[in-house]
C-alpha cells in the first residue's frame, strides 16, 4: 500500500513539472504581451510596472490582423476540407481492399512524408507562375493537401483497419453500394480520427510560413503568420506588440484544442491501433 501510494505521488509530481515546463512559454509570452519593449529587454521575467494594453490594439492594427486573421482561416479551413475528404477516401479503400501493390504505395507515402518541400519550391512557383496561380488561396491549399495528405491517410487508414469487417459484410448483404457503407457506417465510426486529423492538420496550416510567403505575396493575400513576421523591423523591434501579436495568433488553436480535447486525446488513443 506505501509502495502505490509513493508511485502515485511520484506520478503527480511528474505531471505537475511537465505541466509547468509546458505552461510556461506560454505565461511568459502573456507576462510580456503587458510589458513595454524597454522592460521586456530589460528583464523578461519581471513583473510589468504598467499593464499595456495598447500592445494588443497596436498588433492588430499594424499587423491588420482584421484581414489577414481571416486570410488564414480560409486558407486552413479548405485544407482540413479537401486532406479530410481525399484523406479519408483512400484511406478506406486502402484499408478495405486487397491492394497487390501496397507496399509500393506504402513506401511512396512514408517517402512523401519525410520529403522536404523546400525541394518543389521552385517548380511549383514556376508552375504556379505559368498558370497565373500566385496570390490564390485555393491553389495554395491543393499544395498544403499534397503536403499532409500522406500523413493522414497513413493515420485514418488505422482507424479503417480497426472497424470489424462484419459491419461491412452485413450491410453489404442488406443491399448497401459501397458509396452507402463508407457514408453511414465507417465515417460515424472513424469520426474521432477524422477529427484528430483536422486539429493536426489545421494547426499544420495555422501556423505554415515558408509555401505562404512564397505564393501569397499581395497585401490583401497574406496569413497572420506572415503578417506576424513582417512585425520585426531590420534594426529594432517593439516586442511589447510583437508578443501581443504572438498571443492573438495562437489563442484561436489553443480555444479549439481546449474545447475539443476530449475527442481529440479519443482520436489519438484510437490511431495506435496497428493495421
Amino acid at each position: 500500500m506505501t509502495e502505490n501510494r509513493l508511485t502515485l505521488t511520484f506520478v503527480y509530481i511528474t505531471l505537475v513539472v511537465l505541466m509547468i515546463v509546458a505552461l510556461f512559454p506560454i505565461a511568459l509570452l502573456v507576462l510580456n504581451s503587458l510589458k513595454p519593449s524597454a522592460e521586456i529587454v530589460q528583464n523578461p521575467l519581471a513583473w510589468p510596472s504598467e499593464l499595456r494594453w495598447d500592445n494588443f490594439t497596436r498588433a492588430w492594427s499594424d499587423a491588420n490582423f482584421g484581414h489577414t486573421l481571416l486570410n488564414s482561416l480560409v486558407l486552413t479551413a479548405l485544407t482540413i476540407a479537401l486532406v479530410c475528404t481525399t484523406g479519408s477516401l483512400t484511406a478506406y479503400v486502402l484499408a478495405r481492399r486487397k491492394i497487390k501493390t501496397w507496399k509500393i504505395l506504402t513506401f511512396y507515402l512514408l517517402a512523401s512524408t519525410t520529403a522536404p518541400i523546400q525541394l518543389f519550391l521552385f517548380p511549383l512557383y514556376f508552375g504556379f507562375a505559368q498558370l497565373g496561380l500566385i496570390n490564390n488561396p485555393v491553389a495554395v491549399a491543393f499544395v498544403y493537401t499534397a503536403v499532409y495528405s500522406p500523413f493522414a491517410i497513413m493515420l485514418l487508414r488505422t482507424y479503417f483497419l480497426a472497424v470489424p469487417r462484419e459491419l461491412e459484410e452485413a450491410a453489404l448483404i442488406d443491399g448497401a453500394t459501397q458509396w452507402q457503407v463508407f457514408r453511414y457506417v465507417f465515417l460515424p465510426i472513424v469520426s474521432p480520427g477524422i477529427l484528430t486529423v483536422a486539429l493536426i492538420i489545421g494547426l499544420y496550416s495555422w501556423n505554415e510560413f515558408l509555401i505562404a510567403t512564397t505564393f501569397l505575396q499581395g497585401q490583401d493575400r497574406l496569413t497572420a503568420v506572415v503578417s506576424f513576421f513582417l512585425l520585426s523591423g531590420q534594426y529594432s523591434s517593439d516586442w511589447g506588440v510583437i508578443m501581443a501579436a504572438a498571443l492573438i495568433i495562437i489563442l484561436p488553436i489553443v480555444t479549439l484544442f481546449i474545447l475539443l480535447q476530449r475527442r481529440f486525446i479519443e482520436g489519438m488513443a484510437g490511431g495506435s491501433v496497428k493495421g
